[in-house]
């Protein structure tokens, strides 16, 4: 699976996340590397890398400047799903690595 130039955003996610639907993630793919930069609703900036498995899941760690002023950081492994529109969803389990370090899950969207 290649993500490259495809841009995604949150339909849901729990309550000690911050993103929202006003984030847009902008995915950028070579090989089996994955990197983003996101932005929108509680988050300033944000970046991510990760890598991409046979499967399409990926494996990334996160971080980002919040409207708050603070940095958080965390990891996520992202499980795919393909719509019958052909667009790729992303069902995401993840925990920060900064903060309270709780878990989440979060569920995206290509648009």
């Amino acid at each position: 699976m290649n993500y490259n130039n495809k841009s995604f955003k949150p339909i849901s996610n729990t309550d000690n996340g911050e993103t929202s639907d006003e984030t847009v993630f902008k995915y950028i793919q070579t090989g089996d590397i994955l990197t983003s930069e996101y932005s929108g609703g509680r988050i300033k900036k944000g970046h991510l890398i990760g890598i991409v498995d046979k499967d399409g899941c990926i494996n990334m760690s996160y971080h980002q400047v919040n409207t708050d002023g603070k940095i958080m950081t965390g990891n996520c492994k992202s499980t795919p799903e393909i719509l019958e529109n052909g667009k790729i969803r992303l069902h995401e389990e993840w925990q920060w690595t900064s903060g309270d370090f709780s878990k989440g899950k979060s569920i995206i969207e290509e648009i």
